[in-house]
């Protein structure tokens, strides 16, 4: 069977079921390989949370592990 078989296939399944779980299934497969959503199933804030890390290292607003250790040493 060829891809465009399968396809076609696959779209008359989906549209005729009526189970939830189904399409959840079908939704997190797409969003899994979706590659433009690189953070996957992340909540916003952590999303947010890590860009802002990110621009912050790109900045150079970065403190050596040992500084940090010796820094927070009574939470560690």
């Amino acid at each position: 069977m060829d891809i465009h078989t399968q396809k076609i296939e696959l779209a008359k399944r989906l549209l005729d079921t009526d189970d939830e779980s189904i399409i959840d299934a079908v939704n997190a497969s797409f969003k899994s390989h979706d590659q433009s959503n690189k953070w996957g199933d992340l909540p916003d804030k952590v999303i947010s949370d890590l860009e802002e890390s990110i621009r912050q290292v790109d900045a150079g607003k970065v403190v050596s592990n040992d500084i940090a250790r010796e820094t927070y040493k009574k939470w560690l």
